[in-house]
């Protein structure tokens, strides 16, 4: 099997008003294709919205207090991580164990979805999504994406 290669998927920013968000972003044209609630302990919000002619997308999330990802809003800190599609994230977390990259911060189920969390150089976060085990035997080993 040919090495692993991530497909970037998306760019997540945090929002501090969700409403306000979808409003500014749904004027410069871009739509919601897919939103969820976060399955984690005290929530949060995703939403995915894409442009009528771009293949990328932009994920808005919200963390509520209490939220392990929540911190106090602050100018500037909106970027939160970006996303990339993978098979198989452990071939990936391999190759950055080699370059000095530790352990991931976090690796959640969530439905069919793997979700695996580490920290790039400079502190922003990358995600991996991959299919678990249930997800793999319902697409038969294909990509996310």
């Amino acid at each position: 099997m040919a090495d692993e290669v991530p497909y970037m998927l998306y760019s997540g920013i945090r929002v501090h008003e969700t409403k306000r968000s979808l409003k500014f972003y749904r004027a410069l044209g871009l739509r919601p294709v897919m939103r969820g609630k976060m399955k984690m302990e005290d929530g949060g919000t995703w939403i995915w919205l894409k442009g009528p002619e771009s293949p990328q997308v932009l994920e808005l999330n919200y963390y509520p207090s209490g939220n392990r990802f929540y911190e106090p809003y602050r100018r500037g800190s909106e970027m939160d991580h970006v996303g990339f599609s993978v098979r198989d994230v452990k071939p990936i977390l391999e190759k950055l164990r080699q370059v000095g990259v530790k352990a991931p911060v976090a690796e959640f189920d969530q439905g069919n979805i793997r979700l695996t969390f580490i920290e790039d150089p400079d502190g922003i976060w990358i995600e991996f999504l991959s299919y678990n085990e249930r997800g793999r035997k319902r697409r038969k080993g294909r990509p996310i994406v």
